[in-house]
């Protein structure tokens, strides 16, 4: 009997430290995923954007004109983003997801991990620095106003000819903060999208929005109840924020390579991106 109780007892032990060693084999495993960044093991380069932001983000139906595909979506997104976002993630050796996200999403998404980049038109303003990181500038522009076609304010030459307007501009933007610099102006309510501005522009809820030049060219090619004002009197900016940059998490190890990739894209060839993406937007407002 007593020998019976030793091999029972022994074949316990036995069993016990086989579990505690496969126990302690999952825990490490499972930690070296969980620690794992997209950065070092991921072959996808997962990219913020709104897709509603032409010329430089859109989305369509289709995958015509080098369009890529909306992650969880049947939709594409198409874009002076989009084309500089392919470029990148083939220079990284990574596959481009494009994750659809809304403007004041993008970075929540950033910092929680759900994508690694924003290229999203975004420019790197000092108060965007205090929570991500960005690259090298991938396109400069200046602000412009849309307005009416044949309004009052079509022929403004200075902003100040805005004085009395009904004047608006992206929710969280830089565009919004500078409408004060029109003396006299009526600033109206941020709106989320530009989509809405254009349809708020049209209604005359508005009398104009703040945008960027590209974006203007981009509303009265599709509207031509819009058009484009340029200003030789126009807003005071800084350098960052007519700049625009790929934002990126606080030490990423994406920034070196990235600001490599943009370095070999010349700025003939962002130009002639950009001037593809205005002719091949969308005609929808």
């Amino acid at each position: 009997m007593k020998k019976k109780w030793i091999a029972i007892l022994a074949m316990t032990l036995s069993v016990a430290t086989l579990l505690t060693a496969c126990g302690t084999k999952n825990t490490e495993s499972t930690g070296d995923a969980g620690n794992q960044s997209t950065a070092d093991g991921s072959g996808e380069f997962r990219v913020g954007m709104e897709c509603g932001y032409a010329p430089f983000n859109w989305t369509q139906l289709g995958d015509s004109n080098g369009a890529v595909a909306i992650d969880g979506a049947s939709e594409y997104a198409g874009g002076y983003d989009v084309e500089i976002a392919k470029k990148i993630a083939d220079g990284l050796g990574k596959k481009l997801v494009v994750v659809k996200t809304e403007w004041d999403g993008l970075l929540p998404a950033l910092t929680s991990g759900k994508i690694d980049a924003v290229i999203a038109g975004m420019s790197p303003t000092e108060k965007r620095k205090e929570t991500i990181d960005f690259t090298d500038n991938y396109y400069r522009s200046d602000l412009v106003m849309v307005v009416k076609k044949g309004g009052p304010y079509e022929n403004a030459a200075s902003i100040q000819d805005f004085k009395g307007a009904k004047i608006t501009a992206q929710l969280n933007t830089f565009h919004y903060s500078v409408i004060e610099q029109i003396e006299g102006v009526k600033k109206e309510a941020a709106m989320d999208n530009f989509p809405s501005m254009r349809v708020a522009l049209e209604s005359g809820i508005i009398d104009g929005y703040v945008s960027e030049r590209p974006e203007g060219v981009s509303a009265s090619a599709a509207n031509d109840k819009f058009a484009m004002v340029e200003f030789k009197d126009g807003f005071k900016t800084s350098d960052d924020d007519t700049a625009i940059a790929v934002g990126l998490k606080k030490g990423s190890d994406f920034t070196a390579k990235i600001n490599e990739i943009l370095a070999g894209i010349s700025e003939e060839e962002r130009t002639n991106i950009m001037d593809t993406a205005i002719k091949d937007q969308p005609a929808a407002k």
